[in-house]
């Protein structure tokens, strides 16, 4: 299995953080986000160590504040959310600045912000920190089914060219002198995303066919076999252990 192309999230890099088997810092990841998910909302001190912890993470594996706040962008749909709820939802309110919020409203739109942030973050660090290929390795080692990890191998190795067939497909449109202006232009662009579709679909079947002219009998064969030492789980399982103890506190508490 492979997957040569470097992704923009990645940072290269020989801290402590990088050098971990991939397959660790999954579980490690996957186990953190658990336990944010699994804290009270009313604990609101768990989530600010939550934080802390993610600041230790990225201060270790030598990711800048910046770059970690601007990938943090994406989850900019759900804050819209988050921001509608304390309007819509229903139960108890309260006057703040003249507006009539949901008590519910509010603490969900926390909960929401709160565990979503940090779930990002811990995504972003971890994408930060292993390449693409390591990432489908560690989820092999891991025991994901294989058709899963091949799917999303393939998917990592076309999406650049199934990108680079947009951009020649805009450029062609341009060329001809189109510019999507209106409700009227829909039509065009749909029969693109059309066009598109049915090349990408024709190329899987070219692909799928030369992969069958070699051999392939329904696995892909492994390059690499990653392995970790117990020193090196126990490093990885640092950061969801020490937020487990912050989640019990935050229950007793």
């Amino acid at each position: 299995m492979g997957a040569g192309h470097a992704h923009r999230l990645y940072r290269p890099g020989r801290s402590p953080v990088h050098t971990l088997p991939p397959h660790t810092k999954l579980a490690a990841a996957l186990a953190f986000v658990v336990v944010v998910v699994s804290t009270p909302r009313e604990a609101m001190w768990a989530f600010a160590g939550y934080a802390v912890l993610l600041a230790c993470v990225a201060y270790t594996a030598r990711v800048p504040a910046g770059f970690l706040l601007r990938r943090l962008l994406v989850e900019i749909p759900f804050v819209a959310f988050a921001v509608l709820m304390p309007f819509v939802a229903e139960g108890d309110h309260v006057t703040f600045l003249g507006m009539r919020l949901s008590v519910n409203g509010l603490w969900g739109a926390w909960n929401v912000l709160a565990k979503g942030t940090l779930g990002v973050a811990a995504s972003v660090l971890l994408a930060s920190t292993t390449e693409l290929r390591e990432l489908l390795l560690g989820l092999q080692r891991l025991r994901l089914p294989p058709l899963l990890v091949q799917i999303a191998s393939f998917m990592i190795r076309y999406g650049d060219v199934v990108t680079d067939e947009m951009r020649r497909m805009r450029i062609a449109r341009a060329s001809r002198g189109f510019e999507a202006r209106g409700v009227r232009h829909w039509g065009v662009l749909a029969k693109s995303a059309g066009a598109l579709f049915i090349r990408s679909y024709e190329r899987g079947e070219r692909v799928h066919l030369a992969m069958l002219s070699r051999g392939y009998t329904g696995s892909m064969p492994v390059i690499d076999e990653v392995t970790a030492s117990r020193a090196q789980w126990s490093y990885a399982l640092a950061l969801p252990c020490a937020a487990l103890v912050v989640c019990l506190l935050g229950w007793t508490l």
